[in-house]
């Protein structure tokens, strides 16, 4: 028995049923972050001794704590914006080395500047500014805040 006369036994329902899941798995559109809303009042610090802050010893590596991308810039500079997307709040933001070092969301390939201003337009959708944060480096604490 052939597929097409498979499927015309198994009756429309059951071969929607069928081949759903598949036309969904392999959308274009899938993607591994979450749609969030970027975060208010942020106001935390980071220690830079502390395992979590590792990545922030070399220029150009970064964290995420608390919904925000705290990177070191290739300057040595402490940078930070939300990890959330102005493009569609998905969050997916990192920081990486290309032109400098710019904050790149991966989903449908926003970058951003490092003080937030769009680099690329996105499915002709305005630009909108990335949010970015305050840093405030006291000793080996980092402050992060709006």
């Amino acid at each position: 028995m052939e597929r097409k006369e498979f499927l015309r036994s198994l009756g429309a329902g059951a071969a929607f049923a069928l081949t759903f899941p598949c036309i969904h798995g392999c959308s274009k559109d899938e993607v591994d972050g979450n749609i969030v809303e970027e975060p208010t009042g942020v106001d935390f610090t980071v220690d830079l001794t502390s395992q979590e802050a590792q990545a922030l010893v070399a220029n150009g590596g970064f964290i995420l704590k608390n919904l925000v991308v705290i990177a070191k810039n290739l300057e040595g500079n402490y940078v930070a914006a939300s990890q959330v997307c102005s493009h569609e709040s998905y969050d997916q933001v990192r920081f990486v080395n290309q032109d400098g070092g710019i904050f790149y969301c991966d989903v449908h390939g926003s970058r951003f500047a490092q003080n937030g201003t769009p680099l690329n337009q996105v499915d002709s959708k305005p630009a909108k500014t990335l949010k970015i944060y305050n840093t405030e480096l006291e000793g080996s604490v980092l402050r992060i805040f709006e």
